[in-house]
């Protein structure tokens, strides 16, 4: 009869970040990868942190993230015209009272 729970043995040295994972532990204790996510045999191809490559270009980077026009240009009109309004009411309001 085959044994029922073949999961894969725990490695001594986790493949991911490089931290002793203790006998029969289901997760590392560091970084957390697990016989799902970090155990495979080809986990050690990556570090496990998904850095960008060397060539980062970080002005693309910024422009692909918040566009590549200026940053609004102050408040809106719409704004302006309310407290313009508000401004006035409180005016007339105290006029008012005296």
């Amino acid at each position: 009869m085959p044994y029922l729970n073949s999961r894969p043995r725990t490695p001594e040295v986790c493949p991911v970040c490089g931290e002793d994972v203790p006998p029969k532990a289901l997760a590392c204790p560091e970084c957390g990868a697990d016989h799902e996510s970090g155990w495979k045999p080809n986990a050690g191809a990556t570090n496990g942190l998904d850095l960008p490559d060397d060539e980062f270009d970080y002005d693309e980077f910024v422009k692909k993230e918040f566009g590549s026009g200026p940053a609004g240009a102050g408040i809106n009109p719409v704004w302006w015209i309310t407290a313009l309004v508000l401004l006035i009411a409180f005016v007339a309001m105290f006029l008012w009272r005296y």
